[in-house]
């Protein structure tokens, strides 16, 4: 599958959902979704391995699977739910109906994303505050002088 295919399968996809969602709200569903089924597809291998090593060190006691279910999908992520997308939509109007459970995939994302920053001092917040606040008062001030007879 070339680039434009993969495009166009998408955008057919979200076509098919369009009305399923208010207008204008599918295309924030259809790229989350189609990155939820890339890892689905990623993790599909291991999926098994990792629903083992959680069953095993399930209910022993141990703080802390993430270690062990990193190790068994072999990614710093993995898939703990039962159900995959091929799962889901075999039972489709179960999924619809809210019967089924969720497809869970526990990615550490503050790890690779967040970058600490302190929050700032409050007299700097403040200080802010009051430069916008004047700001405002300018332009409110603008537009009335302009719009008096």
């Amino acid at each position: 599958m070339n680039h434009g295919e993969i495009v166009s399968f998408i955008w057919g996809v979200a076509d098919l959902i369009r009305d399923t969602f208010k207008r204008g709200k599918y295309q924030d569903v259809i790229l989350p979704l189609t990155v939820l089924r890339r890892l689905d597809c990623v993790l599909a291998p291991m999926k098994e391995k990792v629903l083992t090593t959680l069953a095993k060190y399930k209910g022993k006691g141990l703080e802390n699977p993430d270690p062990l279910l990193r190790k068994s999908s072999g990614f710093a992520f993995y898939n703990t739910s039962r159900y995959d997308f091929a799962k889901l939509l075999a039972d489709a109007p179960n999924v619809a109906d809210g019967q089924v459970g969720r497809v869970g995939y526990e990615i550490n994302f503050n790890r690779y994303f967040y970058k600490y920053q302190p929050p700032r001092p409050l007299p700097e917040i403040e200080a802010d505050i009051k430069a916008l606040e004047k700001e405002i008062l300018e332009m409110l001030g603008k537009i009335t002088k302009e719009t008096k007879p």
